[in-house]
């Protein structure tokens, strides 16, 4: 990664990712790019003024180019600058930015460019490591069944289709009780009978939204759509949180275990 001087700042500032260096690499200069006109605010900022609900490690990654960041911490990179800081329509960003991370992450999947930037030091090599292991779990709480053996029977198939109330990122007052409610599509060949959503992790600081542990979904024929709801109470103090959300059966084995988790996300103020 290249560098310059800039006044004001102590050090050498990077210079974003070379764009010819590969899908990942540049898509994180279009992130770099989308940072340094929105006035190049730090990621302590992003998070603490403009309420970013990622990490400062997460989102100072997803701009250095190593690897492709996930759906949900791009969107909360480029919700608060394109949109929040840069005056975007929200609905416009996100299309467009769904996309350009869809052609990445196509691209990728299809060998045209390098995962991840292969550092020389064995220090960087067992960090890496560790990062590995860390995504596993990670894919382990939001993906993997809960149960040993596979639930999913063949054919099933769901589409997320909107968030009918609370568009993430809404402020809620501490304390405060609120319906979310999602859509969904019955996109597979299996009928949905006597299942839930369960919960399957959070994300916040200081607290923690406060949520049943599961909630049912009516029954939905495939091709169907349907809406699902759940009470949420928003913790005292001040701060965000998130909360993660797998399909599964009476028995709480999970279903659709490679499919991503759904999730809401309020600012609590």
């Amino acid at each position: 990664m290249d560098v310059e001087r800039t006044p004001g700042r102590r050090g050498r500032v990077a210079r974003g990712p070379a764009e010819d260096s590969g899908p990942v690499a540049g898509f994180a200069r279009r992130l770099w790019e989308l940072k340094r006109a929105a006035g190049d605010p730090s990621y302590d900022r992003m998070r603490d003024e403009y309420g970013a609900l990622a990490s400062k490690s997460a989102l100072s990654a997803a701009a250095r180019g190593e690897r492709l960041p996930s759906w949900e911490t791009t969107w909360e990179f480029v919700r608060v600058l394109a949109a929040g800081v840069l005056g975007g329509d929200e609905d416009e960003v996100r299309h467009e930015w769904r996309g350009e991370w869809e052609r990445a992450r196509d691209a990728l999947t299809a060998g045209t460019g390098p995962v991840a930037v292969k550092p020389r030091r064995t220090a960087f090599l067992l960090a890496g490591a560790v990062a590995v292991v860390l995504v596993a779990a990670l894919v382990f709480v939001f993906a993997a069944p809960f149960g040993s053996e596979p639930a999913t029977p063949v054919g099933d198939a769901s589409e997320f289709v909107a968030d009918v109330t609370v568009p993430d990122g809404s402020e809620v007052a501490a304390g405060s009780t609120f319906v979310k409610t999602w859509e969904f599509r019955n996109a597979g060949t299996v009928g949905w009978i006597g299942r839930y959503l369960v919960r399957a992790g959070s994300f916040g600081n200081p607290g923690e939204c406060g949520t049943p542990e599961r909630v049912p979904v009516p029954q939905t024929a495939p091709g169907e759509r349907v809406r699902v709801s759940v009470e949420v109470r928003a913790p005292d103090a001040l701060g965000h949180c998130q909360v993660y959300w797998k399909m599964a059966d009476e028995q709480g084995h999970i279903l659709l275990p490679n499919t991503r988790a759904v999730f809401f996300s309020v600012r609590v103020i």
